[in-house]
């Protein structure tokens, strides 16, 4: 009888053991590793096309921020008929080379080219495409050695500016590119500022504004911006941990929002100057989301249980109009239509979250829903084009009185084995879904169908 017992206990405990090895093992692949690659990888074709000449659209998408530094889309005109699908125009699957080379970048476009990063095992790649047949312009690349946790890939999405493109690769690499042929014109490395690489890469999209190319950096710095002809330092700011977060235009007086780590601020777009700064920290310093403003207000959200602050700032003197956890964006970035703010709360790494919609003014809920998954979303139009993390994408009215799902399609993305993370890009009638090493892209024109 004892004997068994024992047994019985050896058993259990091996299988303990077994499932808390497993357990480790999926926490190390989570945060140290790599997704891992599924579904259907070309090679990377040759370019058989030129740029004959560079053209702009009515709607281009040109930044993570949008034209107006809003995160909303120009289009109009959107098909609300979702019934039969959507019209599919392209679709690539060469961004990622390997398993193990993971990048997350969404598209920017600027009338016929789109330019998005990818990544081989050992080289941060950039691709430029016929932003209408999906086409290869030109590939372009430099070696960076960076680490593996979510992959070695670029995060942070390019910028275009006129003739020439910028990207940020995690590791630091900050380069900008002739559009045309896709010559690198300068290259610089964060760490020449003394950044510091945050713990999951660096993932804040350069901005453009004026004459500057503008980056989160983190370390000795908190950010630097660059003449955007020459990739000559203009100026650095700040202190302490970066953050993952975009900087954005606070149009009210033309400053610059920097939420880095541990704090909300505004720079002189000028000297870099810190005109005033709040505390706003943050498990793991993961303040990820784009800050917005309306009027005189700026508005942020985090996730890990810290919530959303509106601030009402004038004459450089920013005051907390209220803080709450109604609204927990955790890399989603919202977006604020007409005084109210729609964005995604919850955990981004599972499909259960609620997209909520606040006012502005009070951080009133209007409305919460789980029937849209969670995931990220496109403004254009009076809508959101929201994107869940199976891949799924459903049409929902920016309404404040109540939610309304107006269509939705089902494996829009496919073959999705990992979270869906990239956020949707709108420009000029289309709808680019980007998933590790694949663009799809659909019309959603209204006029088309």
């Amino acid at each position: 009888m004892k004997k068994k017992i024992v047994k019985i206990i050896l058993i259990v405990v091996s299988v303990l053991v077994l499932f808390a090895a497993g357990f480790a093992y999926y926490i190390y692949n989570f945060t140290q590793g790599s997704e891992k690659i599924s579904g259907k990888q070309d090679a990377i074709p040759v370019s058989t096309t030129e740029i004959d000449l560079l053209s702009k659209g009515s709607s281009d998408w040109s930044s993570w921020q949008g034209q107006n530094f809003d995160k909303k889309s120009d289009f109009t005109g959107i098909v609300k008929e979702w019934s039969k699908g959507l019209k599919k125009e392209w679709e690539v699957n060469f961004l990622c080379q390997g398993d193990q080379t993971a990048s997350w970048s969404a598209p920017v476009i600027q009338g016929n080219v789109l330019v998005v990063p990818g990544r081989d095992e050992n080289n941060d790649l950039v691709f430029c495409l016929n932003s209408g047949t999906g086409e290869l312009f030109w590939k372009g690349s430099y070696e960076a050695k960076t680490k593996n946790n979510h992959g070695p890939g670029a995060r942070a999405t390019p910028v275009i500016d006129g003739e020439r493109v910028y990207t940020y690769g995690r590791g630091g690499d900050l380069v900008c590119w002739d559009l045309h042929d896709g010559k690198i014109l300068w290259h610089k490395k964060s760490a020449e500022t003394g950044g510091i690489e945050p713990d999951w890469g660096y993932s804040s999209s350069p901005l453009i504004f004026g004459n500057k190319v503008i980056i989160q950096t983190g370390g000795k710095v908190l950010a630097a911006a660059y003449d955007k002809l020459t990739g000559e330092v203009l100026w650095t700011a700040g202190t302490g941990p970066g953050g993952y977060a975009p900087l954005n235009v606070f149009l009210a007086d033309s400053s610059l929002l920097l939420f880095s780590g541990e704090a909300l601020s505004a720079l002189n777009h000028e000297t870099g100057a810190i005109k005033w700064s709040l505390p706003w920290k943050v498990d793991y310093n993961v303040n990820a989301a784009l800050p917005l403003s309306e009027g005189k207000t700026v508005f942020v959200t985090s996730g890990y249980s810290k919530g959303s602050m509106a601030v009402k700032v004038e004459n450089s003197k920013p005051v907390v109009l209220w803080e709450s956890k109604d609204l927990e964006g955790q890399q989603t970035d919202p977006v604020i239509v007409n005084g109210y703010v729609y964005g995604y709360s919850g955990n981004s790494s599972v499909n259960r979250g609620n997209l909520v919609c606040l006012r502005l003014s009070d951080g009133k809920v209007m409305w919460k829903t789980g029937e849209a998954g969670m995931g990220t979303f496109a403004y254009a139009d009076g809508y959101l084009v929201c994107l869940d993390i199976k891949g799924n994408i459903c049409l929902v009215e920016a309404n404040p009185e109540k939610f309304v799902k107006v269509g939705e399609f089902k494996n829009a993305v496919p073959n999705v084995k990992n979270p869906a993370w990239t956020a949707p890009v709108i420009a000029n009638g289309k709808l680019y879904l980007r998933y590790l090493q694949s663009i799809v892209c659909y019309n959603i024109d209204s006029k088309s169908y």
